[in-house]
């Protein structure tokens, strides 16, 4: 991706964080606003894959900085903001990009795992918009929850998934109704199946990491593909982006006709390989 030839400057010195940049759409995301002559702020708990992406990015001529991040560290999530309020002075979009998935039967899932799934992916995001949310409204910015279609249909062997992406649904709900009178912008983004590290480090019913994705990643849309829709939601200021066919007609359909919904996602995902239910 080249970044002296971009003919967008919609996101032009914008201040944009992305958490969960280390791999997959965080990455993509990281390179695409960077593309657009964003100043980009990088967090993930991976520092030497950060310090790999911030030097490519660099070296197209991209402006960017990171920071190691947890985000289900509270402290780890006001330091990010602290540390780009100190680099940049103010914070323009924030998108909370990370998370991680699982995948097990409820009734063999050890509690632990749902504690580390929402964790990061409900409280990493309600953690990082609290501290960035008054430079946010200062400056009429974005907040944008990376989400999933499983926030609108349940997916069996994912009860810890889809119950954090049904949270930050409802907490970014909330959000938009709150400040609908000041100027903040507020997205929920739903790839749908992409291609990404989160299936492979998905984890199972005690906790550790699948290791082996489940899917055909090559028949996914890309990461890349999906960073630039999210791109343009971002810059059109949408309430809503939902991604790939399979994921718009999953949401249409479970909303017309739940029941008939309930089967198909059922017999879909026990279609995997090594499905934990049949």
């Amino acid at each position: 991706m080249t970044y002296t030839c971009s003919k967008h400057q919609d996101m032009k010195d914008k201040v944009v964080i992305v958490t969960g940049a280390s791999s997959g759409i965080g990455k993509a995301l990281a390179s695409e606003f960077a593309a657009h002559g964003s100043k980009v702020m990088m967090a993930a708990r991976r520092e030497d894959l950060l310090q790999t992406i911030a030097g490519e990015i660099k070296s197209n001529g991209g402006e960017v900085a990171f920071v190691k991040t947890d985000v289900s560290r509270e402290a780890d999530c006001k330091q990010l903001i602290e540390k780009t309020i100190e680099g940049y002075g103010q914070i323009d979009v924030l998108i909370n990009n990370a998370g991680v998935s699982m995948r097990a039967l409820f009734q063999d899932l050890d509690l632990k795992v749902i504690h580390k799934v929402m964790d990061v992916n409900f409280w990493g995001t309600l953690q990082c918009t609290r501290f960035a949310f008054p430079y946010l409204l200062k400056s009429k910015g974005s907040v944008v929850g990376v989400s999933s279609v499983a926030g609108f249909q349940g997916l069996p062997g994912r009860a810890g998934y889809s119950a954090s992406k049904s949270a930050i649904h409802g907490f970014l709900d909330v959000i938009r109704v709150e400040t609908q009178k000041q100027g903040l912008h507020v997205l929920l983004a739903c790839p749908g199946f992409t291609s990404s590290n989160i299936r492979k480090t998905a984890l199972v019913a005690d906790g550790s990491q699948q290791g082996e994705t489940p899917r055909n990643e090559d028949k996914m849309m890309s990461a890349e593909a999906a960073a630039h829709h999210i791109y343009k939601a971002v810059v059109k200021r949408k309430r809503k982006l939902i991604l790939t066919r399979e994921g718009k007609m999953t949401v249409l359909l479970n909303k017309c006709f739940p029941r008939m919904m309930d089967k198909i996602v059922y017999k879909h995902m026990a279609r995997e390989p090594n499905s934990p239910f049949k």
